[in-house]
């Protein structure tokens, strides 16, 4: 949520940008079962909530610094 108003979602090659990563690896892992950002699927769209990403990449880069 930004300012009160709820943020509009991330398509997969927003999120993939905001990673760093290329588009078919993030569509890979969540194909794999591998850890991934929650998506949302409206209809034959997926798209993620901003806050829920960001939420998942700080927790993958805490999870490195601990191990």
């Amino acid at each position: 949520m930004v300012d009160g108003q709820i943020e509009r979602l991330w398509t997969p090659q927003e999120v993939a940008d905001y990673l760093g990563i290329p588009l078919a690896t993030l569509y890979r892992w969540r194909s794999m079962g591998s850890p991934a950002p929650e998506g949302i699927r409206l209809g034959r769209h997926l798209r993620f909530d901003p806050a829920t990403v960001r939420e998942w990449a700080a927790s993958r880069s805490d999870s490195r610094r601990e191990g």
